[in-house]
């Protein structure tokens, strides 16, 4: 093999089966897939209904990884170039930890349990690059990507090709298949269930981006893939358009196959034929709350996604094009609670400039720098509650709110920073900041420090300061304003905040 090429394979534990790939990627950050295997396993069965991996379930999980560990063998692929993942259903188990330690322990794989938020990460970087530039309406007009799985529902909303929200769902093919099953004596039908969560789901997706206002509707899921390969015309090698009255219509015709009928008509296997009705019903309606005229089904997933990931690497474009679709997704996340956007992005601006020149003092890398601005973008967001104690109410709304593109220890980070951006530093019985990694404390009280600064910059909200430069004296940073502006707010709130940066970097600051 080339030397400037490498092969590489990723191991998927889903909830209806595990699927391997094994692929070759090169310097440039390009990849071919050598090699597919899949082996139907019922993890969601169990989990999703005892909360836990069965014994059968986990022998027979145990027994799939170490075949396939005996193909790459042959592929001569182990260590760091074989990565496995698990989704929705070893999330939820309650035995998950004990589940890996055994996977580890007796087949070498090193099995990471990937969250809601990543996965949707992992399908937006999937999506994108199906896509190509063959389809340039998803980058000007609102957009919507849906993958349904058997234990969630992942959703990311898009403005003219920017983030606006992703959401990951408890509600997948399996969960659904079995509400039914049990409600089935009760005057509940599988069409009434489906109407009130997806009504319930749309109200939510509705304040964030009205879906009437949708012209692109991308279906990520293996069932949509099913459907593409009957009634589908090809987009491009990785991708499929079907035309919504042509799916609507399909999506009729086969609401009412048996499990036996859908494997004969549709020739898919067992386990994917229990839960493919619920799939392509949710698609349906969700398809008929928009105005998108055709569904657009990538035949790449959250596999490839992770393929994608290990390919590009340190690629520094497609790095900062991510970075500008977390900021995004933060953004419309303030908008949702009426933040005052000017002054956030001000001080955002400003967290950056100081960022940028205090890099020897501080240390943080480019993805905590993105951090920062995030947190320094939502600094205020819980004045939507309350003025009095809102850096507390922007500490709860941050921590229980989704961002695209960040991990929950992230958005842990960040919720603190918002908290600590006024008021007193943190003390020992502050439950939120203690509970940190030692790691992330110093983060928090690093990107604290900064922000507060930037605030007080900013402390009337009426941006009188434009910009300014930074020098730095043995004890001491100088910002030089420039201009002959009134300084006397600026300088109040900089008396009130500026204390934590001289704790954390041992610079006293002054304002010129």
């Amino acid at each position: 093999m080339d030397s400037a090429k490498r092969l590489v394979a990723v191991v998927e534990i889903g909830s209806t089966g595990i699927r391997l790939l094994v692929a070759e990627i090169d310097s440039r950050g390009g990849w071919q897939v050598l090699e597919r295997a899949e082996k139907p396993v019922a993890l969601g069965r169990d989990v999703f209904t005892s909360g836990r991996v069965s014994r059968e379930s986990f022998m027979e999980c145990l027994q799939v990884i170490l075949n396939f560990r005996e193909l790459l063998a042959g592929w001569d692929i182990a260590g760091k170039d074989a990565h496995a993942i698990a989704t929705s259903a070893l999330r939820v188990a309650r035995n998950r930890d004990v589940f890996v330690d055994r996977v580890r322990r007796e087949t070498g794989f090193h099995l990471s349990i990937v969250e809601g938020i990543e996965e949707n990460r992992l399908m937006y970087l999937a999506v994108r690059f199906a896509l190509k530039d063959d389809l340039p309406q998803f980058w000007r007009a609102n957009s919507m990507i849906i993958e349904i799985g058997g234990g969630s529902t992942e959703i990311m909303l898009l403005r003219r090709g920017r983030m606006v929200a992703a959401h990951s769902l408890r509600m997948g093919t399996i969960l659904i298949d079995q509400r039914v099953r049990q409600s089935v004596i009760s005057p509940w039908s599988r069409d009434r269930y489906l109407n009130e969560n997806i009504r319930n789901t749309s109200e939510l997706l509705n304040s964030e981006l009205d879906m009437a206002h949708i012209r692109t509707f991308v279906s990520a899921g293996s069932d949509a893939r099913v459907v593409a390969a009957q009634i589908g015309k090809e987009l491009n090698e990785h991708c499929h358009i079907i035309e919504r009255d042509k799916f609507i219509a399909f999506a009729d015709e086969i609401q009412n196959y048996t499990v036996e009928e859908a494997v004969r008509k549709l020739h898919i296997n067992f386990g994917d034929a229990e839960g493919i009705i619920p799939g392509i019903l949710v698609y349906k309606q969700f398809l008929e709350r928009t105005n998108a005229a055709a569904l657009v089904v990538p035949h790449i997933s959250t596999r490839e996604g992770l393929l994608i990931d290990l390919a590009q690497g340190v690629n520094s474009e497609l790095q900062e094009e991510f970075y500008s679709q977390i900021i995004a997704s933060a953004v419309n996340l303030g908008r949702k609670y009426h933040y005052d956007e000017a002054h956030h992005r001000q001080v955002a601006d400003f967290c950056l400039l100081l960022f940028d020149a205090l890099y020897q003092e501080h240390g943080m890398n480019r993805r905590e720098r993105m951090m920062l601005e995030v947190a320094a973008v939502l600094h205020d967001i819980g004045m939507f509650i309350r003025s009095s104690g809102h850096h507390k109410h922007g500490q709860y709304i941050v921590s229980h709110s989704e961002i695209f593109g960040l991990h929950r220890e992230e958005l842990d980070v960040i919720a603190n920073v918002v908290r600590y951006h006024r008021s007193d530093p943190p003390v020992e019985t502050d439950i939120g900041y203690i509970s940190l990694p030692p790691e992330n404390r110093i983060l928090v009280l690093k990107m604290a420090a900064i922000l507060r600064v930037a605030d007080a910059l900013d402390r009337g909200h009426s941006r009188q300061i434009k910009n300014f430069s930074i020098e730095r004296k043995s004890e001491t940073v100088i910002l030089h304003s420039g201009g002959n502006h009134d300084l006397s707010l600026e300088l109040f709130g900089l008396e009130e905040k500026a204390d934590l940066f001289q704790d954390v970097f041992g610079y006293r600051v002054i304002l010129t």
